[in-house]
């Protein structure tokens, strides 16, 4: 019985020994809030009559029926909520893991290309292991998305999240991270509860806001619906046309058409090549373009026919005026917000991707006759620079007092996967060993490694004499081949003499050495000559 004993007490400590290692945690962090964009919550349907809840979105199996019987909705003018058209269920948005769940994998569920449906999954990841805890400094915000940024209920659950989160950190202030339409959400919160918002908040970073919106993308959403996954996994999604019936009666998409306030240096325009008859009554082809102001009146003829069919009945769904009214409140509530004078904005935005910003449709060839024939018609489209969807222009124009705006590759929804994202979050976080020598602006570290300087003086003239060198330190390597040969670069300076002055004399040279594994080296040597008067 006691070597029996020993055995276990030795597996015992055995297993203590190749048990997994606790992962490093930083108790001096400020606590970090996740809030996402449109589409990236998860949602549940929950049944009034038993209270059994079933995930809506995202799920692969029965997706559309089940996104089309539970989030198919109705705007309602009074309240400003769009309502499910099912009236045995509510939506709702899980809390689990301090509400990370919600916005971590889409759908859990899914095994094979389970990374089409990651939404904060790496960043969670990442910065875990900067010493982040999930509870204590790490938490997320997820919310119905087809609703309103400024609706009530949803700034409501955001003042509460924001204390619970306050008060779990132990009264530390909270650095918020919103990506896309949540930008949008926290503006709206920050410019109609600003005290709030300054009680808690410490640092408020953006990611790819579509601050003056997105044009080109939602004037084909308004026409023609979108897909939110691409490649061979829409075929076990949602459909364009079940996605296009919701955003139809979703104000937080007119909450994103063109800003109306703003003067857009590259006007968004859409586009009809239209068959028209001529003076003559001979038929013509002509071009019309629409500003995003005059774009209304198409929108409201190409969609005055669609409908949808739901428990047997028909239902009309066309352009809702309604919500376009309450979606120009938004934008003055955004057009007004600013930042509390003590809390810190920075914004980050995607560049390097052709970004829909016009949309044109028909051709010469092929003109439209139908306006109603737009629904069933593929957009062309002009690009401006952006991330894909949303144009630098618009991403820019925060209209608030930024400490810093950075500019960095990638698209709308990878950007959250880019280790030029985490290197600069990581930097303003203050998260890990903080390096005195990044440069999130540039993306790069310099390192002084060497410095001397010599001088001497002697009958009259003083020489002296400098060498520095650096480290420069980048993850850009793509161009590391394109001069392998070092560059020399020399400058002198001279100062003739005067009554207040000496005459002096300095030569320096710089030479840049080619880049080698991410590393470049700059030497300084430099000697100047005074000679008294």
């Amino acid at each position: 019985m006691a070597m029996l004993g020993d055995i276990v007490q030795s597996v015992e400590m055995w297993l203590k020994l190749i048990r997994k290692p606790q992962p490093y945690i930083d108790p001096d962090l400020d606590p970090v809030l996740l809030v996402p964009g449109i589409a990236g919550s998860i949602l549940k349907a929950v049944d009034h009559q038993n209270g059994n809840e079933e995930r809506v979105w995202v799920r692969i199996l029965e997706a559309d029926s089940k996104f089309c019987s539970k989030l198919w909705s109705r705007f309602d003018p009074s309240t400003g909520k769009t309502v499910s058209l099912d009236p045995s269920t509510s939506i709702t948005v899980p809390e689990e893991r301090y509400g990370l769940y919600a916005i971590d994998v889409l759908d859990p569920d899914l095994i094979i290309g389970q990374e089409t449906v990651y939404y904060f999954h790496d960043m969670i990841v990442e910065m875990i292991k900067w010493g982040f805890q999930e509870g204590k400094t790490l938490f997320g915000f997820g919310y119905d998305f087809r609703q309103s940024n400024r609706l009530q209920d949803t700034l409501d659950r955001l003042a509460a999240k924001l204390e619970s989160v306050y008060k779990a950190s132990g009264g530390k202030k909270i650095n918020i991270i919103s990506h896309s339409m949540g930008g949008l959400l926290v503006k709206c919160f920050m410019g109609l509860h600003s005290d709030v918002f300054e009680k808690y908040v410490k640092n408020w970073i953006a990611i790819a806001a579509p601050f003056r919106g997105a044009p080109g993308y939602i004037a084909s959403t308004f026409l023609n619906g979108v897909s939110f996954v691409e490649g061979w996994e829409q075929n076990f999604f949602i459909s364009k046309w079940s996605m296009h019936q919701l955003l139809i009666e979703c104000p937080s998409i007119y909450e994103l058409m063109a800003c109306p306030y703003f003067h857009w240096e590259h006007m968004p325009l859409l586009e009809i090549w239209r068959e028209k008859e001529g003076c003559n009554g001979i038929p013509q082809t002509i071009l019309e373009s629409y500003r995003p102001g005059e774009s209304i009146d198409i929108f409201k003829e190409s969609l005055s026919g669609n409908s949808i069919d739901y428990g047997g009945e028909n239902i009309p769904l066309p352009f809702n005026l309604e919500i376009l009214k309450w979606a120009k409140e938004t934008h003055k509530v955004l057009s007004e917000a600013k930042v509390p004078s003590g809390v810190k904005f920075y914004n980050i935005y995607g560049i390097n991707l052709e970004t829909p910003h016009s949309v044109c449709y028909g051709s010469e060839e092929a003109p439209i006759t139908d306006i109603r024939d737009l629904r069933f018609s593929e957009p062309t489209y002009v690009f401006v620079d952006g991330d894909g969807t949303v144009p630098v222009e618009s991403a820019k124009a925060d209209g608030l007092n930024a400490e810093a705006r950075v500019g960095i590759p990638g698209e709308h929804r990878g950007i959250l996967c880019e280790p030029h994202l985490y290197r600069i979050l990581k930097h303003w976080l203050k998260a890990g060993n903080p390096d005195p020598f990044y440069n999130p602006i540039n993306d790069y570290v310099i390192l002084p490694t060497a410095f001397e300087m010599e001088s001497l003086h002697e009958k009259g003239m003083q020489v002296t004499s400098l060498k520095e060198e650096w480290e420069i330190i980048t993850e850009d390597q793509g161009n590391q081949d394109a001069n392998k040969n070092s560059l020399v670069s020399s400058i002198s300076v001279s100062q003739g003499p005067s009554k207040q002055s000496s005459r002096s004399e300095a030569h320096a040279t710089v030479i840049v050495h080619p880049q080698n594994e991410g590393k470049q080296h700059v030497e300084l040597n430099a000697i100047s000559v005074s000679i008294d008067t």
